[in-house]
């Protein structure tokens, strides 16, 4: 007997090792002691860290190298196996070299190379490091957005300075406190009525998007709004289809710049009016499994000469979302293949 479909995978970005709870971060004694044997994860300007060339491991840094106790700027990340994690700002050291690779989508990208190690971002490379590098470059990434947006106070306008060890902000003029923000969206695979799970998707493209990319839709939860009502909300104002059947399948944290994407499932009658948002969906149209099971064989992924899947009789081409997203996982578990 068929039973609903479930995400199988973790998504790339939901993994991580490190213990990263409250009672570390504020225990400045214990980590003022552990620092001499602490690892730094380095972000630049451009949220990049180094990575050991040909591996999926962060090339991170002594914490002597930045002195003898945590610097100001320096953020804790969790622990893992007896060794503290930090994030500090950082670049390259002296000349660096352009080299290329392939990214998702079949783009190639340009990295920076010096000593053995690439500097990549976590969007374009996140799906080829470890769990544990996984979860620490995400971290370090969220928190450095969060910081960004987050340098003076939202009730006087007074410059702010980190406390917690980089997990808070504090108001230098009014000594209000805030803590980092995630603003959540839903993200939802919409299938027909046939069976228990269907056997047709809903796919969509946004303007922007590289040629021929497709995904499944999502939209940002507004205030005073249920997860559930987003989905059914959000379907409608895109393509206006309506959904029933909603049900939640799993979450991704998304840092760009402090989303976490909550996954769900819903039907939809496949005979219903397409009628794509103005502006902010340029095509949407139904894929069948078999269809969506033949770009996942022909995947683009980290491959500079691959071409789209050409599906529908050849009338159009399908390249599927980044491994770095959940979007990706949704659909390899809806057709039931490797993602």
């Amino acid at each position: 007997m068929e039973t609903p479909f479930g995400l199988g995978a973790l998504p790339t970005l939901s993994r991580s090792t490190a213990d990263r709870q409250e009672s570390l971060r504020t225990n400045p004694d214990r980590l003022a002691e552990r620092w001499p044997n602490a690892h730094i994860v380095l972000l630049d300007e451009h949220a990049r860290t180094p990575v050991v060339e040909g591996s999926g491991t962060l090339a991170t840094r002594k914490s002597q190298d930045f002195g003898t106790e945590p610097p100001a700027d320096a953020v804790f990340l969790g622990e893992w196996q007896g060794t503290d994690y930090w994030s500090m700002p950082g670049r390259p050291t002296g000349e660096t070299e352009t080299v290329e690779m392939a990214g998702s989508w079949g783009v190639v990208e340009q990295v920076q190379r010096r000593d053995g190690e690439i500097w990549v971002d976590l969007r374009g490379y996140g799906d080829l490091l470890d769990d544990t590098s996984a979860g620490l470059f995400t971290t370090a990434q969220a928190l450095q957005a969060w910081r960004r947006q987050a340098k003076f106070c939202t009730r006087c306008g007074s410059p702010t300075e980190l406390i917690q060890l980089g997990w808070a902000s504090k108001c230098t003029g009014c000594d209000r406190e805030e803590y980092p923000r995630t603003d959540p969206a839903v993200i939802c695979l919409v299938h027909d009525d046939a069976g228990v799970n269907g056997e047709h998707v809903l796919l969509a493209r946004q303007p922007i998007w590289p040629p021929d990319r497709y995904s499944i839709l999502a939209g940002f939860v507004e205030a005073g709004e249920s997860l559930e009502g987003c989905v059914e909300r959000e379907i409608r104002e895109e393509v206006g289809v309506e959904v029933r059947d909603v049900r939640y399948l799993g979450s991704q944290p998304w840092p760009f710049p402090r989303s976490i994407m909550l996954g769900f499932t819903a039907r939809a009658d496949i005979s219903s009016t397409i009628v794509p948002a103005e502006g902010e969906i340029e095509e949407a149209f139904w894929v069948s499994r078999e269809e969506v099971r033949a770009a996942f064989a022909n995947s683009q992924l980290r491959n500079a000469g691959a071409v789209p899947t050409p599906i529908a009789g050849g009338t159009r081409q399908l390249v599927l979302p980044g491994n770095s997203s959940i979007a990706r996982v949704m659909l390899a578990a809806w057709a039931g293949v490797q993602s």
